[in-house]
């Protein structure tokens, strides 16, 4: 039986080796297929990840902790108590995911009125530690004029250049913060601008302000207490297991621990909508290569008529010769898996290892959900989701190898013979 069984897989090698138009034509749809496939999701998921880090740098960060209900009310009456924030700090440097987290700040965030000689506006005010702030925090790169805030500074202000524009002031103009403090009293906080910043992104630019924190706490009266902790990872697939870290280690209900897709629900929907757009172009792309198998292998079986017929009077069943078809189908598309993904990353690593640049198409201030689109794409090569790319084109080629192998099973061996060639 074992012999029986290696001479079909012979049969079937020697056939994909004699028919090379043919078998050319089946691999190349598959290679082709999963080289685009590999290739997209490559840019795609670098696309996404660079989208992450701008929000996450430029807000709360890859997870924030904040106190319960906070999210939804922004009130200084549900923020985060100190000894609460202290640990954090200390479920984060435990071993196996200290390793994970790239930065650390703690913010006291207000809604506040910002007021000029000539005009008042609302914005939100954020007290933020500075030198924490400068290592996490892409706000400091997008440096228009002046400085950022520095340690030791008390009564300075960080503003976007569209908030400078609507009060009408500059570098070294004063500006009065007015809010609610944490007893629920309307205090005021005078600052003076020491730095400007330009995101391109219109909502922040015209409503973030950041002061130190010590002004922040003094003002608001809430001593060392925070309204959020936000934790910066090294990349967007390290949220999950600290995530779930922080929140076995904090299991006190007074405490909200939100990833990134909690706390930015528009960017959530905007990766998720353009990742189903993703596998909506993979379908069609596996549905076209499954075409062309079916149709490259049927046909082949078609001019194979007599081929099969003198297989049969020597001695091979119906099911063996599908078997052999079958074979065939699944040797080409075994090699054309590796030739395709082999293709797909060495195709992209040489194009694009340096960013696919799509300025010429993109707006530099295109912004999405409040995140500045970055035009150059740069790719992301995650082992998962190659093989998972891998097994998609492996199973469509073998399944697209059935109908085929089926067809070979009913061929009538008897008038086969007959056929001329």
């Amino acid at each position: 039986m074992r012999r029986r069984r290696l001479l079909l897989v012979k049969i079937a090698l020697r056939n994909v080796r004699r028919h090379a138009r043919r078998s050319a034509l089946t691999a190349a749809a598959m290679i082709v297929g999963l080289g685009l496939m590999v290739m997209s999701r490559a840019l795609a998921t670098g696309a996404h990840e660079g989208w992450v880090q701008s929000a996450v740098r430029l807000g709360s960060g890859h997870i924030t902790i904040q106190g319960k209900g906070y999210q939804e009310s922004s009130r200084l009456a549900d923020r985060l108590a100190a000894h609460h924030a202290g640990q954090v700090k200390e479920i984060l440097a435990r071993p196996g995911t200290a390793e994970r987290v790239v930065g650390l700040v703690g913010r006291l965030t207000v809604e506040a009125l910002a007021g000029s000689a000539t005009s008042a506006v609302p914005v939100n005010v954020m007290g933020v530690d500075a030198t924490a702030e400068a290592a996490f925090s892409e706000l400091i790169d997008k440096l228009a004029e002046g400085r950022y805030l520095e340690a030791g500074d008390r009564l300075h202000a960080f503003i976007g250049v569209g908030l400078a524009e609507r009060l009408d002031i500059g570098l070294g103009r004063r500006l009065i913060l007015t809010a609610q403090d944490g007893a629920g009293d309307i205090v005021g906080q005078l600052v003076r601008v020491v730095g400007l910043f330009r995101t391109g992104v219109q909502e922040i630019d015209e409503a973030l302000v950041h002061i130190p924190r010590e002004t922040a706490a003094s003002w608001l009266g809430v001593g060392d207490d925070l309204t959020s902790v936000g934790v910066l990872l090294g990349s967007s697939r390290d949220v999950d297991p600290v995530l779930q870290a922080l929140r076995d280690g904090l299991d006190e209900p007074a405490i909200e621990i939100l990833g990134w897709r909690e706390a930015l629900p528009e960017l959530d929907a905007a990766v998720r909508l353009d990742d189903y757009g993703d596998h909506l172009f993979h379908g069609i792309l596996l549905t076209i290569v499954a075409l062309a198998i079916v149709n490259t292998i049927l046909m082949s079986v078609l001019y194979r008529t007599r081929e099969f017929g003198v297989l049969g009077a020597l001695g091979l069943t119906r099911r063996e010769t599908g078997l052999v078809v079958f074979s065939e189908g699944v040797f080409l598309t075994t090699i054309s898996g590796m030739i395709g993904a082999a293709a797909g990353l060495g195709i992209t690593w040489l194009l694009f290892r340096n960013g696919l640049d799509l300025s010429f198409a993109l707006d530099s201030d295109l912004s999405m959900s409040g995140v500045l689109i970055d035009p150059v794409i740069v790719p992301e090569f995650h082992v998962d989701q190659v093989i998972r790319s891998i097994i998609y084109v492996a199973v469509i080629g073998v399944l697209s190898s059935l109908y085929p192998a089926w067809y070979a099973t009913r061929i009538d061996l008897a008038e086969a013979v007959k056929v001329e060639t």
